[in-house]
Formats: structure tokens, C-alpha cells, sequence
């Protein structure tokens, strides 16, 4: 159904995991995409834009994702693990005679979690119940309540044919979805997301909604950008405006007329706050 990530990288630790690269592995500029949940690296936001920034970018499948191991059995998914083993991979391989920095943070479509919650207070209650059960519990339990989603998208016989509800897709997408090639890129992704079973999609839910982040909003110093769609019900204007308060050097720009698929009309804005003056 779809394509794994082109390459795996072994960690100090000895797990797995995938990594997927676009771009001039050569350029001077690297942008380091983390994908949705559920997701993997092989997602392409816009492809067109993506080839016209002389940029290197560089995504990794999360903890049991796509071509990623599985978080250590008995161990709480945590954000600052993923953020781990980015910075290892980049560390060892790609930023090995360039000089290191995170220079500016783009984020797209993401909802405030956790201890920071805008959530429902139904999600939260079902949040903070499974972050009280030992961590393989809740991963079970978490993945048998995803179970449904994975065997809807497994199920479908083509790429186009994945629900795109499965990434919070709702009407106010179908701009995007009927985008050439969008549907099956989503679909190509959300398969590979499952390839493994629903554990990877669990664990990663668990690891910014049931335990502390690991971090404040308010350390990051990089020049921040906020996007979101205006029609987004998951992480549309409050979760967007409630990031621009926490994180100090940030600004918020909202589009009209899509939802939580947001990224794709917004993949060239973002290239072009994190890679600025980088047009081939």
C-alpha cells in the first residue's frame, strides 16, 4: 500500500528508527518536519514546495511507527525521547561537520496537551486515568480503543481510499483532499502509521496527553511561527492563540477555509519562515 522511510538508523541505545529525507541532502539549511500523530516520516506536505527550497529536511518515525522499534516494554513514550533521538540522529549523521542550533520552530495544527490542556474535559479525565496505570497498561488500553481507526485504514484497497478522518480531517478539508495527489500521500502515511498495529499511535498519544511534556513553552528562545486553520475543531484559534501567549518570541497567523489538514496549503509558508531566502 505504501512506501516505508528510505532509510533506518541504529541509536546508541540499539533501537531502530526510520528516517525518510527530501530535498539536497547538501544544503546549507536542514528543517526537521515531525509528523502527525498517527503518521510517519514518508508524509510530504507538498511536494512541489519541497523541491522549489534549497533546503535538507529530514523526518523520523516516532516509537513504533512505521519502520521505528516500539518504546522498551515497561518505559513511559515520552516527548523528550522523540526529541532524543532526532537530536541524535542529526548529531551523528547529518550535522557531523556543520555547525549545531535550532534557529527558528515552526508549528502547524497542534493541540495544547497535558498539564497545558485545552482539551474536553472528557479527554481529559480519560487522559489522566491512563496516565495513572503502569505504562504497558495504558499502552493496551489505549491501542484496543484505536483499534477501530487501524482496521478502517488497513482495510481500504488503494491510498485514496483511507477515511482522512483518521488525521482530523472534517468538510472543511475537501479543498485539500481534492488536491491531486494529496489523498493518497495521507493514505500512504496513515497505512505505514499502522504497519506495525495500533502501539505506536498509542504511545504517542499517551506521551503529550497522560504525562508532563518534559518542558515549558516558555524555554523556547527560537523565533517561533503558530499556523493553523481556521476551521480546524481539534487545534484551531484557541490552542493556536494559547501557544502564542506561552512561547516568548512567536506569532500566530490562522488560515481561512481549512481545518486541521492546514499543513499542506501551509507547507511553502513554513519552508519559507524556517528556511527564509532559500527559493532554488
Amino acid at each position: 500500500m505504501g512506501p516505508m522511510a528510505n532509510l533506518t538508523y541504529t541509536l546508541r541505545s540499539g533501537r531502530r528508527v526510520g528516517v525518510t529525507t527530501l530535498g539536497d541532502a547538501d544544503a546549507e539549511r536542514i528543517v526537521v518536519f515531525c509528523h502527525p500523530a498517527p503518521g510517519t516520516s514518508v508524509f510530504d506536505p507538498d511536494p512541489d514546495a519541497s523541491a522549489t527550497r534549497n533546503v535538507h529536511i529530514v523526518a523520523l518515525d516516532r516509537p513504533g511507527y512505521g519502520s521505528s522499534d516500539p518504546v522498551p516494554y515497561g518505559e513511559w513514550p515520552s516527548i523528550v525521547r522523540a526529541a532524543d533521538d532526532i537530536a541524535e540522529y542529526l548529531r551523528s549523521v547529518v550535522l557531523a561537520e556543520r555547525s549545531m542550533g535550532v534557529r527558528r520552530v515552526r508549528t502547524v495544527g497542534i493541540a495544547g496537551w497535558s498539564e497545558h490542556t485545552v482539551l474536553a474535559a472528557f479527554q481529559k479525565a480519560e487522559s489522566d486515568r491512563l496516565g495513572g496505570l503502569a505504562p504497558a497498561e495504558a499502552i493496551q488500553q489505549l491501542s484496543g480503543q484505536l483499534q477501530p481507526q487501524a482496521d478502517a485504514v488497513l482495510a481500504a484497497a488503494e491510498p485514496g481510499d483511507v477515511p482522512p478522518e483518521a488525521v482530523g480531517a472534517t468538510a472543511v478539508d475537501d479543498a485539500v483532499l481534492a488536491q491531486p495527489g494529496v489523498r493518497d500521500r495521507l493514505g500512504r502515511m496513515l497505512h505505514d502509521a499502522f504497519r506495525q498495529g495500533t502501539a505506536g499511535a498509542a504511545a504517542d498519544i499517551l506521551s503529550y496527553t497522560a504525562r508532563s511534556w518534559g518542558f515549558e513553552p516558555g524555554d523556547v528562545r527560537a523565533k517561533t511561527l503558530i499556523v493553523g486553520g481556521q476551521g480546524d475543531a481539534i487545534a484551531g484559534n484557541a490552542h493556536a492563540a494559547w501557544y502564542q501567549k506561552a512561547v516568548p518570541d512567536s506569532r500566530m497567523e490562522m488560515v481561512p477555509g481549512v481545518g486541521h489538514l492546514v499543513i499542506v496549503p501551509a507547507w511553502g509558508r513554513v519552508l519559507a519562515h524556517l528556511a527564509p531566502n532559500s527559493t532554488r
